[in-house]
């Protein structure tokens, strides 16, 4: 037997077991049909013949239906490999037959699915690349410096009077930075994973916000720049976590002091019907329009030398908004070049 003769013998047997699905339904259509002919001809002569003639049919039905359902399959397999082999770069090039719609709907709703997840883990991957660039440059920066203060002083710098306590000040207030930073990170990484816990309860925003302004009074009057506070209602509470809103407040002062060169920074609570929006504006320098959507980035800067000189880690607004949208509201940011920057969010009272 030829190799042609061979193949056309296998795909034969292919396509009846193939189409063995349905042998049940085969079975009972023809006991169906030799019943029928038997009650209405009364004749079992025919019996022989019409099985005869019906193992030919139904051989022959079945190897149609199990060529096409063969085909069917095929075609689903290659569909199936060509996503896997990322062939597709758009769902409308997925086709099956016109009785298969509802299982090709189904296959493009998958292949829209899995290419938005590979879609969101290369950009993951591409945020978790540039996190860890960014974390590596921030870190050099403060550590590279201590380790040239203490070089210089182990060189003899230590015995130079002119040097020696200026080089640690110096060294200090990189380990303050390099602190800063580390914690930042810690607080960030546990915001996003989840792991940072809530404990929301109602308590006096008078009381929050004259504490923020009192414990970094120091800090503006030492720019010459003017601190207000504006009291809403005394007995006035929200709904919150109280220790971490004070972190978005300590964050969003000190930016709007970093940022501020002279003039005044105000802080007032606006009470409304059911909430209470608590403001931070400045007199600053302002933020440009082109970076507006970004400044809530994480290791973003508006002014890169001055939030380095200044001790900024990059991630103080990153933690703002975290924060802010755990309390199911967000940073509304309102600013003009040389005029200064509004800074406000709303809390549940």
């Amino acid at each position: 037997m030829s190799d042609t003769d061979s193949n056309t013998t296998n795909n034969f047997f292919s396509h009846l077991r193939s189409s063995l699905v349905y042998y049940k339904e085969f079975l009972f259509l023809n006991v169906l049909f030799i019943l029928t002919v038997l009650v209405f001809t009364q004749d079992f002569s025919l019996v022989t013949p019409i099985i005869f003639a019906l193992i030919i049919i139904d051989i022959s039905a079945l190897y149609l239906i199990g060529r096409r359902r063969n085909k069917e399959l095929d075609d689903i397999k290659t569909i199936i490999n060509n996503i896997r082999k990322n062939k597709y770069k758009e769902e409308d090039e997925i086709k099956l037959g016109a009785n298969l719609l509802a299982l090709q709907k189904a296959i493009k709703e998958m292949f829209k699915q899995e290419k938005n997840d590979i879609e969101y883990l290369q950009r993951l991957q591409k945020m978790r690349s540039q996190f860890l660039a960014n974390v590596s440059h921030e870190l050099r920066t403060p550590i590279f410096a201590i380790q040239g203060y203490i070089e210089t002083l182990l060189n003899g710098g230590i015995h130079d009077k002119n040097v020696n306590t200026h080089f640690l000040e110096k060294a200090n207030q990189h380990t303050v930075s390099l602190s800063n930073l580390l914690n930042d990170l810690i607080d960030i990484s546990m915001i996003e994973s989840g792991e940072m816990r809530m404990s929301y309860r109602y308590f006096r925003i008078n009381d929050l916000v004259k504490q923020v302004i009192q414990d970094n009074k120091i800090i503006a009057e030492e720019k010459n720049l003017v601190l207000n506070y504006f009291p809403c209602r005394e007995d006035l509470e929200v709904f919150g976590d109280k220790d971490k809103l004070r972190q978005v407040l300590v964050n969003l002062l000190l930016n709007a002091i970093k940022y501020t060169e002279k003039g005044q920074i105000e802080i007032f609570v606006e009470e409304g019907e059911k909430t209470a929006r608590i403001v931070v504006k400045d007199t600053g320098i302002g933020i440009p329009e082109n970076d507006r959507d970004r400044i809530f980035e994480r290791f973003f800067r508006v002014d890169k030398a001055r939030s380095r000189s200044q001790g900024g880690t990059g991630l103080g607004l990153a933690i703002v908004k975290h924060i802010v949208e755990a309390h199911n509201s967000k940073v509304d940011v309102l600013s003009k070049i040389n005029e200064g920057s509004e800074f406000s969010f709303s809390l549940k009272k």
